[in-house]
């Protein structure tokens, strides 16, 4: 008997088949038979489920002698399965990696639920994934398993089959079974959740729902969403069976009402001509279920009492105060842009102000990289000089207590950037902005580069996109003074930024703070993000792929906490131009939105990246790094690289997540190898990273002092010590099968 059985039901998405099915049997969980049900389908998906029968004996191929429909063709599914739970999956859907597994795991925590209910991302043709946006009802917070009642906002997650897996005892006991028809979901998933005795949350993705462009069953055109009344009589039939379920009538009657009124609405659903007679079913409808008492929103009201007309004649005039609003927005939008402009140009004219300082990172991300410690600096080194941090309004609270904050695009934003003396960025400056005479800009750059930059893109058009190159040199034509963290960087910046500025080869500022941290402040940032104080915390943090449209993670990080066992926690951050979530739970922590690089840095016992510039700063920690190279020539051939990052690298190389894992369970991350790999990267890269690198440009840019302070050489820096530090070489045991021991480079 296996654990999961897996039905799918298939009609004419020969296109699609192949990557769904693909999507099971590939599995991280092997304990399933795939159950593929050919609904008669004119197509080539009869021989392509014969074909995976064939090559795998998990596939259970059936055959339907006609068309019966989604509802029916899983009914013949659930009758020839014989897992413990059964899971649907749509035949142009998927299932994510390592979905079973999530979800075997789920279950078995929650005490074998009746129902678990998982999450889903809509995948579209374009490439684009939006995850649910009811996630936060999956929390798993609270007890594992429940009713309903104790969590009823669960009726609001979309209401299908397929993100759900089912205890099989519990669907034959009360002979659960799909009906025919167009919305044959509805009258299955509203008695399942209302009838089942423990329901329990998975808050993971384990679905992809396809988006297609054209072909999908409820966005046609058809009179067959009328099917829509006869199934929500069956729901509301169920419950007269079933008098303990009364409670439920006034949410499943504004459910209804609601199901109306989208199918109402929607552009495409309903035929021409067939809205009135809709809207006259919708109200008999509403009559025959009606529950005193229950409250509706107005929608739902004329839906209800079927004023057709009238919700025209709302409809239109929504519209046309919509119309109205955006061109009442626009002409404000366009006085206030012509006032400003006028403004800036007054201040243009007005004197340059000796003791203002503007800094802003990353177009007006938070306080943070080589502006942040400038920033740090020039008022503790040069208190007469008043400073001001440009951010959105999303990150003003990053800014700490001191610099004056503007936000982009307001009179004291264009003000500070016409008579501030010292303009301090890492990214390019206010395209609109006119650099004048006794202004000083200074540009930090992000990091010592190992992927082409600037001028080098114009040979990589995936990574270059749609960049302009004359605003970029124009931009660099602005700059006065670039940071340089070493002579790589130095060759590097002025070669593919060529202008007139001057190189300041001081170190990177944002690196200080590594050698200015302590023990102390390692413990305190660890309990600030939940890391226990025995655990191993590694930092993983990828970088952008300019070629791939979609950010797929590359590491199943929960597999790999799960095979390193309870001792290693892993803080997950995705690069700001992903946004998305790389995990969560207790073993991997999401950190990608935590405001700090550097506190994630001190937080952690080892790096592990891929080909991100923040290795170039960590290894001022002196801590070890892994780098995964699992894409190595893709990325190398699409965005290049300046030497390569196999033959010179931080620390331990893994090729695949397997090594990488590997590479951790026999200790090896930081084992005498690595140790001589990251003391000839040190040297190479990190020449004046000793914690006085901000000082230094304060001192000669700002006070004119031409006698700086030495470097500090390596072999006498002592940056934050990490938490294991002391802790002894350890192993992981791991199973049978694994790959073998060897030093990496």
């Amino acid at each position: 008997m296996p654990r999961f059985s897996v039905i799918v039901p298939v009609y004419k998405v020969q296109a699609y088949l192949s990557e769904c099915l693909d999507s099971v049997l590939s599995q991280s969980w092997p304990d399933l038979e795939l159950i593929a049900v050919d609904d008669c389908s004119p197509d080539a998906c009869g021989a392509i489920i014969d074909e995976y029968a064939a090559r795998d004996a998990r596939v259970r191929p059936v055959h339907l002698a006609e068309n019966q429909g989604l509802g029916r063709a899983r009914n013949a599914g659930m009758a020839e399965a014989s897992g413990d739970y059964l899971v649907f999956l749509d035949s142009d859907d998927t299932l994510t990696p390592d979905a079973l597994t999530a979800v075997a795991d789920r279950i078995k925590e929650s005490g074998e639920p009746d129902v678990l209910v998982y999450d889903y991302a809509r995948t579209y043709w374009d490439g684009r994934q939006v995850r649910n946006q009811l996630a936060a009802q999956l929390a798993e917070q609270g007890p594992a398993a429940f009713r309903l009642e104790d969590r009823p906002g669960l009726l609001g997650v979309l209401m299908v089959a397929w993100n759900k897996a089912y205890r099989r005892e519990f669907v034959q006991e009360h002979g659960f079974a799909f009906p025919p028809g167009y919305y044959e979901d509805t009258p299955w998933t509203f008695p399942v959740l209302m009838t089942a005795g423990s329901i329990a949350t998975l808050n993971r993705v384990c679905v992809h729902y396809r988006q297609r462009r054209q072909g999908s069953i409820l966005g046609t055109t058809s009179h067959k969403h009328f099917d829509l009344f006869e199934q929500y009589d069956r729901v509301f039939a169920y419950v007269e069976e079933h008098p303990e379920l009364a409670r439920w009538r006034p949410e499943l009657f504004r459910r209804m009402v609601d199901h109306c009124a989208t199918v109402f609405t929607k552009r495409g659903r309903l035929p021409r001509g067939s809205h009135a007679e809709f809207l006259r079913r919708a109200r008999a409808h509403c009559r025959r279920h009606h529950v005193p008492g229950a409250r509706l929103r107005l929608r739902h009201a004329l839906v209800r009492f079927g004023l057709h007309r009238t919700f025209r004649a709302l409809q239109l005039a929504s519209a046309v105060r919509r119309r109205a609003l955006k061109s009442v927005v626009k002409l404000a939008r366009a006085v206030r842009a012509g006032a400003l402009r006028l403004h800036y140009r007054i201040q243009l004219r007005l004197p340059v102000r000796a003791d203002r300082a503007v800094f802003t990172s990353g177009s007006g991300r938070g306080h943070s990289g080589d502006p942040g410690a400038l920033e740090e600096a020039f008022r503790s080194l040069a208190p007469h000089i008043r400073t001001a941090w440009i951010t959105r309004p999303e990150h003003q609270h990053s800014v700490p207590p001191g610099p004056h904050r503007l936000r982009p695009g307001t009179a004291a934003y264009w003000t500070a950037l016409a008579r501030s003396k010292y303009l301090v960025t890492d990214d390019l400056l206010d395209r609109h902005l006119r650099k004048r005479r006794g202004q000083t800009v200074i540009q930090t750059r992000q990091g010592t580069p190992l992927k082409h930059m600037g001028l080098d893109l114009q040979e990589r058009p995936a990574a270059a996109r749609d960049t302009d190159f004359a605003e970029l040199l124009r931009g660099v034509d602005q700059w006065d003074l670039v940071l340089s963290g070493n002579r790589h960087s130095t060759l590097v910046w002025e070669r593919v930024f060529p202008g007139r500025y001057t190189t300041l080869e001081y170190g990177a500022p944002r690196n200080d703070l590594f050698q200015r941290a302590t023990s102390a402040d390692v413990a305190r940032l660890r309990g600030l993000l939940g890391i226990p104080e025995d655990a191993v915390a590694i930092l993983y943090a990828p970088t952008f792929r300019d070629h791939v449209r979609t950010q797929h993670p590359l590491l199943d990080l929960e597999r790999i906490a799960r095979r390193l066992g309870p001792r290693f926690v892993i803080l997950a951050r995705s690069h700001p131009v992903h946004g998305g979530p790389l995990g969560s739970g207790t073993r991997v922590i999401d950190v990608s939105d935590h405001p700090s690089v550097a506190s994630l840095c001190l937080a952690s016992d080892a790096l592990v990246t891929d080909y991100s510039s923040i290795m170039f700063d960590y290894i001022n920690l002196d801590r070890p790094i892994v780098v995964h190279t699992g894409d190595w020539q893709a990325y190398r051939a699409a965005r290049g690289t300046y030497f390569d990052l196999r033959s010179f690298p931080p620390g331990a190389v893994a090729r695949t997540e397997d090594e990488l894992i590997d590479i951790f369970a026999t200790g090896h991350w930081r084992g005498s190898r690595s140790a001589q790999l990251r003391a000839a990267f040190r040297e190479r890269f990190c020449p004046y990273d000793d914690g006085r690198a901000a000082e230094r440009v304060v001192r000669h840019v700002v006070l004119g002092e031409h006698g700086l302070p030495s470097v500090v050489p390596l072999e006498e820096r002592n940056p934050a010590p990490s938490a294991c530090a002391r802790t002894p070489l350890a192993t992981v045991p791991q199973p049978s099968g694994s790959l073998p021991v060897t030093e990496r480079r």
